[in-house]
């Protein structure tokens, strides 16, 4: 696998002309970048696994949501999705309502707590993705930020 090396070498350069070659070099940039992410999120003063984070945030997204479309959004089975809300809720993080309308569906919803660990969370993988933006001098961050931005825009056009 391609590293990125940050040198400026040619091999680096020369590889925004071999889309292939960019790609594995980014590949190992976002491995990284989850590296960073999943260290930054065991950092909290409570740590969840990747697929309890996962679920708060489907749940701060899409409040309300019945089990099943949690488990749907996950894909996940409706077993490993209730024993992941039962942690969920048994943390204080997570409630269980019973829906108005639907006597036998039952509601997921995110408590305060719940929240406050998602702020922590965000806040702590900001910090520690801003200092290594800090680390780049800023051509570097300038140009990052234009092909993340074009990458952006090259992906909105070539997604169905």
């Amino acid at each position: 696998m391609t590293r990125l090396s940050g040198s400026g070498d040619d091999q680096a350069s020369g590889s925004a002309e071999d889309p292939m070659a960019l790609a594995r070099e980014i590949s190992d940039a976002v491995d990284r970048l989850a590296n960073l992410w999943s260290v930054a999120a065991q950092g909290a003063r409570l740590r969840l696994s990747p697929h309890q984070l996962r679920a708060l945030q489907i749940l701060e997204a899409t409040p309300g949501l019945n089990l099943t479309a949690l488990s749907e959004s996950m894909d996940i089975g409706l077993p490993t999705a209730s024993r992941l809300c039962d942690r969920l809720e048994a943390a204080g993080l997570l409630e269980r309502t019973l829906h108005p309308q639907k006597r036998r569906e039952v509601r997921l919803s995110l408590t305060g707590p719940g929240l406050q660990v998602l702020d922590e969370v965000s806040a702590r993988r900001s910090q520690a993705l801003a200092s290594v933006l800090a680390a780049m001098p800023p051509d570097e961050r300038s140009a990052l930020d234009r092909g993340l931005r074009g990458f952006r825009a090259a992906q909105d056009t070539t997604e169905p």
